[in-house]
C-alpha cells in the first residue's frame, strides 16, 4: 500500500490540532462580561456605582487580557432604574415601565449578545457591619458547582489583598432578598444570576465589603486597585485550568 505523503500528513495533524480543545489554551477565544453595580443611591457620600466600577477597571486593565466587555447602564435615561433598584426585585428588573426596560434588563441584554463564557457581577453590601466579601450564584442549574469553585477562589483571592473576612460561597436562593424568583426553582434569586436571564455558562456575582464597615478601604484608590487585580489574577488561573 502507497504510504501517504509528507504533505498529507502534515494536514492531517493540522486538522487534528484544530479540534484538539486540550491542545492549547487560547486565553483570546475566551469572552469575559463584566457587570459593575450602578447604584447610586447607597448611602451619604458613597456611590456604589463608583466603586463597583473603580474595581472593574483595574481587573479588565490586568493582564492577561481575555475578549472583556462591561455592561453598565448608568446615566442611559432610555431604562428605568438605570442607577438605582434591587438585583432581586420584580419592579427594578423585569418591569416594563413607561414603556422602558430596567437597567438589569439592558444589561444582561447586551451581556447575553456578547456570548460570555464567564459573567462577573461586582456589587458592595450594606447594612451587614462586616467587613467582608461574600461570593454568590445561582441556584439549581447544572453549572452551580463549578460556580461555586470559582466564586470560592475569587472572594479567598479578595480577602488575601484586603483585610476582608472571607465568607465564602452563598445560594442567591438563601438571601431572602425582595420577590424575584427564578422561573425554575421558584425560588428567590438574583435576576443577573438567572440561568433564564444570562446565557453564560459561568455567572458570579461579588459582594466587596459593606458600605459602612468597608468605607475606607471601597473609598481608596489602592484598594479597589488591588481588588480588581486579585480577581483578574485569580479568574485567569481558573481560565486556564477550566479551558
Amino acid at each position: 500500500m502507497k504510504k501517504p505523503s509528507s504533505l498529507l500528513l502534515l494536514l492531517i495533524f493540522l486538522i487534528g490540532q484544530s479540534f484538539d480543545h486540550n491542545s492549547l489554551f487560547d486565553k483570546k477565544k475566551i469572552v469575559v462580561v463584566w457587570q459593575p453595580s450602578h447604584q447610586t443611591d447607597t448611602g451619604k457620600d458613597f456611590s456604589e456605582a463608583a466603586t463597583c466600577n473603580a474595581i472593574v477597571a483595574s481587573a479588565m486593565t490586568t493582564k492577561p487580557k481575555f475578549k472583556e466587555h462591561k455592561v453598565w447602564s448608568l446615566g442611559k435615561t432610555e431604562y428605568h432604574h438605570a442607577d438605582s433598584g434591587s438585583n432581586t426585585r420584580i419592579l427594578h428588573t423585569t418591569a416594563i415601565i413607561e414603556g422602558k426596560i430596567s437597567g438589569y434588563a439592558y444589561e444582561l441584554q447586551e451581556s447575553n449578545k456578547l456570548k460570555p463564557a464567564v459573567f462577573i457581577s461586582v456589587h458592595n453590601n450594606g447594612g451587614t457591619r462586616r467587613n467582608a466579601v461574600w461570593g454568590f450564584i445561582h441556584y439549581g442549574d447544572k453549572y452551580e458547582q463549578d460556580n461555586r469553585e470559582l466564586a470560592a477562589r475569587l472572594t479567598k483571592a479578595i480577602s488575601s489583598v484586603s483585610d476582608l473576612e472571607d465568607r465564602g460561597v452563598w445560594l442567591d436562593s438563601t438571601t431572602g432578598r425582595n420577590d424575584y424568583r427564578c422561573a425554575a426553582t421558584g425560588k428567590l434569586s438574583f435576576y443577573s444570576l438567572d440561568e433564564h436571564v444570562n446565557n453564560a455558562p459561568y455567572r458570579v456575582l461579588l459582594e466587596v465589603g459593606d458600605n459602612a464597615a468597608s468605607r475606607e478601604l471601597l473609598l481608596s484608590d489602592e484598594g479597589r486597585k488591588k481588588i480588581g487585580i486579585a480577581i483578574k489574577k485569580e479568574l485567569a488561573a481558573w481560565i486556564k485550568e477550566k479551558f
